[in-house]
């Protein structure tokens, strides 16, 4: 399969809102699938359990919204409406299930909402600790994850014994390896590999199988040192604050074209929410709520107590040696768009340029953006960075 081949495929399971690889995957297994919104759950609770989780990112640009926005006023963001819309319209029949995580007060409600619409349907709203001490928080998530791992076994699923999930803990970080990898890759040389690409193989994964998705990003990354990829001066931007509602891809090539390697991003982040692995134990709860309080990304729906906020951006920036930031978060994003002032004043204090723009995921128009993103670009070449 040459690099063409793989990226075609993630793009037609990035364009798929039939879901047709989940029906597929459920009628060759014989097994159920759970559906989880952005940004973050335990994945793995769900594989140990012998379920397919997938990955709810919206309804995408192309989806158009009928029913949906009877459901949700209009000052908030675009997700729970096309949410509502895969659901009402039957196009989420395929799942078993839906986990809502804590990442706001839109998709709370939207869990809510989800029990009163399918009442067939085994809804959950996951918790996440936003207390950090390990006899509290840790605890709690624990609790959390168990509760979970209770429910899916009564769902129909196999019960999740501590070997069952430490197996899928392995294919996880086995997993999380092979993004890394893709991401160090694109950091080193970012004409290399284009940042829609990395991101059409992060939306597979949210669909595929773990194994397979592995896989697929490991045959990816061998194939594509391969090709003849010419260098382009671009500048080397760091994109935050897309970490729920995805961009349009059409966005993302359109920031690709104005001039900008984009070295890191927080695109479909509950694929890269764990730094490093998971570590195998006797009790695996303990490992994946270690892992969640002391090794997960910074992010807008996570509390931070211990570090200064805007901190860890201006680490990527060092580190990946870029050249500016553009804060790129979807319309009404409050958790996002509360948090860019503090980013940005970590930025303008350390010396470091950036620029800010909002979407919708059905965006059309992104002539605008291309524009402001290039004369970013332009002035950076021009006038240089810190």
């Amino acid at each position: 399969m040459s690099v063409k081949q793989i990226i075609d495929e993630c793009e037609r399971l990035f364009n798929d809102l039939d879901f047709s690889y989940v029906k597929e995957w459920k009628k060759r297994t014989g097994k159920k699938a759970v559906g989880f919104m952005p940004v973050y759950v335990p994945r793995e609770v769900i594989h140990a359990a012998g379920m397919l989780p997938v990955g709810i990112m919206g309804g995408g640009a192309d989806l158009e919204i009928i029913k949906g926005d009877a459901y949700f006023q209009s000052y908030i963001c675009h997700i729970p409406r096309s949410t509502i819309e895969l659901g009402v319209s039957g196009k989420l029949n395929v799942l078993d299930g839906m986990l809502f995580p804590a990442i706001c007060d839109v998709i709370r409600n939207l869990s809510g909402m989800w029990q009163m619409l399918f009442k067939d349907k085994y809804v959950k709203y996951l918790d996440l600790p936003q207390n950090f001490d390990k006899t509290i928080g840790g605890e709690f998530y624990k609790f959390e994850m168990r509760t979970l791992a209770e429910d899916l076994a009564h769902l129909g699923g196999e019960p999740v014994t501590a070997d069952h999930l430490n197996r899928s803990i392995q294919l996880y970080n086995d997993n999380r390896r092979a993004i890394a990898d893709l991401y160090k890759l694109r950091a080193e040389q970012p004409h290399l590999v284009m940042t829609s690409e990395a991101y059409l193989l992060l939306r597979a994964g949210i669909v595929m199988d773990v194994e397979e998705h592995t896989q697929l990003v490991r045959r990816y990354l061998h194939d594509v040192t391969k090709e003849k990829r010419h260098k382009m001066d671009n500048i080397r931007v760091v994109v935050s604050g897309a970490f729920c509602e995805q961009p349009p891809l059409a966005l993302i090539k359109g920031l690709e074209q104005s001039g900008c390697y984009i070295v890191e991003d927080d695109w479909v982040l509950g694929a890269r929410y764990i730094e490093g692995d998971v570590q195998l134990a006797a009790d695996p709860y303990e490992s994946l709520a270690q892992a969640y309080l002391f090794h997960a990304v910074a992010n807008a729906s996570k509390y931070e107590d211990q570090h200064e906020k805007g901190a860890f951006l201006v680490d990527q920036v060092r580190r990946l040696k870029a050249e500016g930031v553009i804060f790129c978060a979807p319309s009404f994003c409050d958790p996002a768009l509360l948090e860019r002032p503090m980013l940005a004043d970590a930025l303008t204090r350390e010396k470091i340029p950036y620029t800010s723009f909002n979407y919708s995921e059905n965006t059309g128009q992104f002539s605008v953006f291309k524009e402001q993103t290039g004369t970013f670009a332009d002035s950076i070449k021009l006038w240089g960075h810190s």
